[in-house]
């Protein structure tokens, strides 16, 4: 067991709750194999000292990744990521894209996107490429 290397950061213009951005965070961390099973996620007081948030709001960050199967706790020792959380993409399969993704924003910069006009644009995609979540939250 190691105490996890995540470092949250927030976006207070993001429009995404605080505790959404925590639970995001975590997940990505997984999806991309910067957490593994076993890792210890910092403690709720490290994070509110971190971040100067409300500690209810890790323990509820906490809670929605334990309740998707990312995280486990154990009073007194910690929360830990599960050893049946969702397996890390592959390298092989994340690396190219993530490159092709790099010089996609590099186009929408050139041609003068700023970050909340990018940020539509891939909502946009993502909405029109995953119909189905949209279905779940009407």
């Amino acid at each position: 067991m190691k105490v996890a290397t995540i470092r949250y950061r927030l976006d207070p213009t993001s429009g995404v709750p605080t505790y959404l951005q925590l639970v995001q965070q975590t997940k990505h961390a997984v999806r991309y194999a910067m957490l593994r099973p076993g890792d210890r996620l910092p403690t709720a007081r490290e994070v509110v000292l971190d971040l100067a948030i409300n500690p209810n709001t890790v323990l509820k960050a906490y809670r929605e990744l334990e309740r998707d199967g990312f995280v486990y706790s154990r009073p007194g020792a910690g929360t830990f990521v599960a050893d049946d959380a969702p397996a890390p993409l592959a390298r092989s399969v994340h690396q190219p894209l993530r490159r092709s993704l790099d010089r996609w924003l590099a186009g929408a910069r050139a041609a003068g996107l700023d970050r909340e006009s990018v940020v539509a644009l891939i909502t946009l995609a993502l909405s029109d490429a995953f119909p189905e979540k949209e279905a779940v939250r009407a």
